[in-house]
């Protein structure tokens, strides 16, 4: 799947990821009992999400229930990878309003994606050191162990 975003009347590719839930072939209109289902948010997050202007308009049916498309769906699955990344949510709107603001933002959100970039790698190699502690302690203990076992 890949992750879209949409700007006035431009589709821009965020990123690319497997779908956690396949989406019924055909379809892109969801209630969102669905889409909790699809991404394993909670209805509360997806109101919070598009009280806060995380969440591009979602269109209402006649009866005023929300009626997300498969367009939000990638970009809640872009937003799950940003949250992943850690960035504040602050800087998630940021990204969001600047999107809708089209492609003359396109350096300042570049700007803000490398410097999640840099943060991420930075706890990248933080976990890789921790791994190397973790995986010394354990050889560790394993031939310590051997070792009261011999005769």
């Amino acid at each position: 799947m890949t992750v879209m975003a949409s700007t006035s009347s431009r589709t821009e590719t965020c990123a690319s990821a497997p779908e956690a839930h396949p989406r019924p072939e055909g379809r892109d209109r969801y209630t969102i009992s669905e889409v909790v289902a699809f991404t394993g948010l909670t209805a509360h997050t997806l109101r919070w999400y598009e009280r806060i202007g995380l969440m591009p308009h979602v269109d209402r049916s006649n009866t005023g229930q929300r009626r997300f498309t498969n367009r939000d769906l990638d970009w809640l699955a872009f937003v799950g990878k940003l949250r992943l990344t850690g960035m504040p949510v602050a800087d998630m709107v940021r990204y969001a309003e600047l999107l809708r603001e089209g492609e003359h933002t396109f350096e300042e959100r570049q700007e803000l994606l490398e410097a999640t970039r840099r943060d991420v790698k930075t706890r990248i190699a933080e976990l890789q050191d921790t791994l190397a502690v973790l995986d010394f302690k354990i050889d560790f203990y394993a031939g310590a162990r051997a070792a009261s076992e011999r005769p």
